[in-house]
């Protein structure tokens, strides 16, 4: 495990194989995460923040990242929001619509899962293997095969690895990502062994947004903006829907997804949560000017740089 020199510093500052030779600068960032150093959420964020040393503040629950943004504790969020096998997190995006929080950026990242252990021990020793019931479940075709490995479910991957090098666990595994077996100096019994391998997760990156109300916070992103969240509802007349998507094509803007969530307190009504991607800014200004007068309390949830080309640099 590599320790950077300035951890005497009272940073966090692990830095990952794979992005130690990547790093240009030395700037420190508060990001908070969903779970423990060596989690998904945390290869996300060194991914993005790839140039800069990280002081990662550990959350429990998305409500607690939000938290800490809120109240100034982290400088930056970073919350999973879909995933190419479970489906969207409609949790998140009330977060993200009831709360002063916007979107600055995005990663993708592929979700492999691999059986670490305790070093010096086979697959013949391992009795139980702990992780969360989301990397169970898709790891349950290849846990077929040693029917007398038990599973236990967790509150977390890495949480499992790392409870493994606190307590030198012998006859435990744990189902994690590769950052957690480099964190906790834990051996590769087995990698890659999710049963889909097109499992991939979308995180975004967040900001407080009042306090950032007057800067468009785009220092982090490597390309210029061309992709929007926006959030809406509409009347209840016939083809108010179509009519906005219809503005939105006229105005050159592609959707990238579109999600509905009810309304709390009105009974089978709902808002909408759609992504577009542009290649003009002002096109899509006009856009949002047009459908402004055909929703209700339109709100803008971010304006980033799309990054799905970042699903080519994932390895395999």
């Amino acid at each position: 495990m590599y320790i950077d020199p300035a951890e005497q510093a009272g940073f966090f500052v692990f830095i990952p194989t794979m992005l130690r030779d990547n790093r240009k600068d030395y700037e420190s960032k508060k990001v908070a995460i969903q779970g423990i150093k060596g989690s998904f959420h945390a290869v996300a964020a060194f991914r993005y923040f790839s140039q800069c040393r990280l002081d990662i503040i550990e959350c429990e629950t998305f409500e607690d990242i939000i938290y800490s943004l809120c109240n100034r504790r982290a400088d930056y969020g970073v919350m999973a929001i879909e995933n190419t096998v479970a489906g969207t997190i409609l949790r998140n995006y009330e977060l993200l619509r009831d709360n002063p929080v916007r979107i600055i950026g995005e990663e993708y990242l592929r979700i492999k899962q691999n059986l670490l252990c305790f070093p010096g021990q086979q697959l013949k020793d391992i009795s139980e293997v702990h992780s969360h019931h989301m990397a169970i479940s898709q790891c349950r075709e290849f846990f077929k095969q040693y029917p007398s490995i038990k599973l236990v479910e967790s509150v977390d991957t890495a949480q499992s690895a790392k409870e493994i090098r606190l307590n030198n666990l012998k006859g435990f595994g744990a189902i994690a990502g590769e950052m957690a077996a480099e964190m906790y100096q834990l051996e590769v019994l087995a990698s890659g062994i999710e049963t889909n391998k097109r499992n991939y997760t979308r995180f975004l990156i967040l900001v407080n947004s009042e306090k950032n109300k007057n800067n468009i916070d785009n220092a982090d992103t490597s390309s210029q903006t061309n992709k929007a969240s926006l959030c809406f509802s509409l009347p209840h007349s016939k083809g108010s829907l179509a009519e906005v998507l219809t503005i939105l094509a006229n105005n050159e803007m592609n959707l990238t997804k579109i999600q509905s969530l009810p309304i709390i307190g009105k009974e089978f009504q709902y808002f909408f949560i759609v992504d577009v991607t542009f290649d003009n800014y002002s096109h899509y200004q006009k856009g949002l000017t047009e459908i402004s007068k055909k929703v209700i309390d339109l709100q803008i949830l971010g304006e980033y740089a799309h990054s799905i080309e970042s699903l080519e640099n994932i390895h395999n």
